[in-house]
Formats: structure tokens, C-alpha cells, sequence
């Protein structure tokens, strides 16, 4: 490859003459290979100079190759080819090495993080990279292996396993809810409500939740907005208000003792979060591996 990096001068110059070539034209070639056409005509030309031999016959408006051009261009071909094959190759074995799972912050966050440990002594050859959205993720995207969504488990194009049942109920900081006297669920319209209002995804409101519960009340319109669940569930520690909390999240946060909870006022919604993985694109090894360990994970709670 030293021999010839010193006559040919540059590699650039091969990939020009190429696309010159091939087009039988130094003007598609430098619209192909984004650069002006003399940079394509003085590319060739040092390329010619190099070899010592014209590679192309030059007329007005056209060019074509010269016998000895032809020659160059059929063998070079053949090897640029395969040059092409195999980086194809490395770029297939990459991507069914990396795994990306899409959710959501918070599910990343409180369900994939504590659980990540688990999975690296499992599998430490696999490359998993974590992947949040504020949308519920599209797995046709070439770009995610697997992703968590919430819904009854049917996707058009989608195979789906159950995560966690969606069940919800009213959390808050420990200090908060012992100081709070919660004879009836109205009782906690008394106190700051922190709302989840996404732009994009549908979750359930305190009004549903209210509803649910068989509670005709007026939401109050103050309280704290936050557009992601991970900020509720840290404002809820904060002790800012009281939250929703969607059991399969803050139960760890209910082990720790960094929120207390109200587990016999629950809801479920009938909903749930799902595992979700593409019916048309094949799962690699490691995605397997991967999908199997969550839904593994998510049977023992």
C-alpha cells in the first residue's frame, strides 16, 4: 500500500477517476462526488501524470476512456468492489452487535438503570445503548432495535410482551404524606398536584384518575406542570406535591423510602408498558439476548 500511496500520490485521485469513469464524464462525476469539475479534471490529470499513460481521450463537452484507461478502470473496478463489500460487511457485523433500546427518561432511568448491572455481568459482550424519547418510539426505525411503549399490546408490524401492567396511584414524599390526613381521596385536592402533561404522548390525568375512583371533583388549575416523568417523580421526592405513580417505577422509590404511597387507592387503567421488537426485521443474536433478559426481568418484578 506504500508503493502505491508513492505513485499514484493520492487515493482521492483513484476514487475521482473512478466516478469519471463511470460516468464517462467529469461533470457528473463532480455533481456525484460533490466538488467542482476542474477539481475532477486536475484530479485525473495528476493521476495520468502519475502513471505516465492518458486515461482519457478529451474532446469538446466529452470524454472517453483510452485503451489503456478501460484496462485501469475494468481491474480497478473489480478491487474498489470489494473494498466496498467488505466495509459493508463490518458496518452489518456492528449494527447486530449494538442493541438500542428506545423509552421513555423515567423508564430508563428508574427501571433500566438499577436492573443495567444485571445484564452487563449476564452478557458483558453486548453493546446496549440506553435511547430516550419524548414520543412513543417507532420501531421501524432503522436506528432501534427494541422499545417500550404503553398501550394494549397491539402494533401493527410489532411483536409485543408485557412489561407492567399499568397501575396507578397517588405518591408524595414520606414527610409529605404523614403530615397529610387522608381520609378520602378528595382529601389530597387540599395539596399541590403534580401533573405529567407530555407533548406528544397520551397519559392518564388526575381528572381520569379521579374519575376512575368514582370521584366527581374539579381539578384545581394550579399545581406544577412537568413535561417529563422523571421530573415528577423527582419533584414528588422533592416533596413539591403529590403524584401519580406508575407502580412498576416507583415501587423502588417506595422500597428506598424516598416516596411513600397511597397503594390502596390503585388504578388499573386495563393498559400497559410494553416490550416491542419489529415482526419484519429479524432480531439479531445479541438482540435476542437482550429481549429475553428484559422480558426474564420483567417476570420477576
Amino acid at each position: 500500500m506504500q508503493s502505491l500511496w508513492k505513485i499514484v500520490g493520492s487515493p482521492r485521485y483513484i476514487l475521482i477517476f473512478e466516478a469519471a469513469a463511470r460516468h464517462g464524464s467529469f461533470t457528473r462525476a463532480a455533481a456525484e462526488l460533490n466538488v467542482q469539475q476542474p477539481a475532477v479534471s486536475a484530479a485525473v490529470k495528476n493521476l495520468e501524470n502519475a502513471l505516465g499513460a492518458p486515461l482519457f481521450r478529451r474532446a469538446h463537452k466529452k470524454v472517453e476512456l483510452t485503451p489503456v484507461g478501460a484496462r485501469f478502470y475494468a481491474e480497478l473496478s473489480k478491487g474498489l468492489h470489494q473494498i466496498l463489500e467488505a466495509t459493508r460487511s463490518v458496518q452489518a457485523e456492528a449494527r447486530n452487535a449494538i442493541v438500542t433500546l428506545c423509552a421513555s427518561t423515567a423508564f430508563n432511568t428508574y427501571w433500566m438503570m438499577p436492573r443495567l448491572r444485571t445484564l452487563r455481568d449476564l452478557h458483558p459482550d453486548i453493546d446496549l445503548r440506553l435511547q430516550s424519547s419524548d414520543r412513543e418510539p417507532d420501531i421501524d426505525d432503522g436506528g432501534i432495535t427494541l422499545a417500550v411503549r404503553r398501550g394494549d399490546g397491539r402494533w401493527p408490524g410489532c411483536n409485543a410482551s408485557l412489561i407492567a401492567e399499568e397501575v396507578i396511584y397517588p405518591i408524595a414524599s414520606p414527610a409529605l404524606m404523614s403530615a397529610s390526613d387522608l381520609k378520602r381521596k378528595e382529601d389530597i385536592l387540599e395539596h399541590t398536584l403534580i401533573h405529567l402533561e407530555e407533548p406528544v404522548r397520551e397519559r392518564p390525568s388526575w381528572k381520569d384518575w379521579f374519575d376512575a375512583q368514582g370521584c366527581e371533583v374539579a381539578i384545581p388549575p394550579s399545581g406544577l406542570r412537568l413535561n417529563d416523568y422523571a421530573l415528577v417523580l423527582n419533584a414528588a421526592i422533592s416533596g413539591e406535591g403529590f403524584a401519580f405513580g406508575w407502580n412498576h417505577l416507583a415501587y423502588p422509590l417506595i422500597e428506598n423510602s424516598l416516596v411513600s404511597a397511597r397503594r390502596d387507592w390503585s388504578w388499573r387503567t386495563g393498559m400497559g408498558f410494553y416490550l416491542v421488537w419489529s415482526k419484519s426485521r429479524p432480531l439479531s443474536e445479541n438482540a435476542e439476548r437482550v429481549r429475553n433478559w428484559l422480558i426474564s426481568a420483567a417476570d420477576e418484578g
